[in-house]
């Protein structure tokens, strides 16, 4: 479980570049949603959203950009108390109220007009590792109701929870927790 909130944290990180403009995450509309297979039986799944976070955007040079994102661990939602609760304990997270989730960018690869790999360092659990989000530009232009520039972008990637110490239970309940990011971000004032 925590794999899944590193990858959030990982997907919703903003972007510093050099020559881009600001852009804020709207966190009414940005969500990291993570999966796992328990035992082979069904799919479970949690949440990240309210988060908020920075990109940079350097519309002419993208592999300019950068994006930098946080938040707590304990924002996860599952569905059911007792299963946040158990994914909170020694078990798998064993986090208090002050353990972040952190993505920052290293590094970007343009792999087509609107696609990128965003590599970053994410920090989950004490444990800092760099991961590969597979990115994409959905839209940009002006918001219809707010009348500013806007963006949205969607990411996934797959983490490893043992890599971040949280592999209890594997590989009954699977090691791997795929990731999907969904982010819109305002051009700041």
């Amino acid at each position: 479980m925590k794999s899944v909130l590193f990858a959030s944290a990982l997907a919703l990180a903003p972007m510093t570049a050099i020559a881009g403009e600001a852009y804020t995450l709207d966190p009414s509309h940005s969500q990291i949603v993570f999966t796992y297979n328990h035992l082979g039986f069904s799919t479970g799944t949690g949440m990240f959203s309210g988060f908020e976070g920075e990109i940079d955007w350097d519309k002419e040079e993208p592999a300019n950009s950068s994006v930098e994102v946080s938040f707590p661990v304990r924002s996860m939602l599952t569905g059911w108390e007792a299963r946040f609760e158990h994914f909170m304990s020694e078990d798998f997270f064993g986090a208090d109220d002050d353990e972040m989730v952190t993505f920052t960018s290293t590094g970007i690869e343009v792999t087509g007009e609107d696609t990128a790999i965003i590599t970053g360092d994410l920090t989950l659990n004490g444990v800092t590792k760099s991961v590969d989000l597979d990115a994409k530009l959905n839209q940009a232009g002006d918001h219809p109701m707010e009348g500013k520039p806007w963006a949205g972008f969607d990411a996934t990637t797959t983490l490893v929870r043992s890599d971040y110490n949280v592999g209890a239970f594997a590989p009954y309940v699977s090691d791997e927790v795929d990731v999907r990011i969904s982010i819109e971000a305002m051009k700041a004032d």
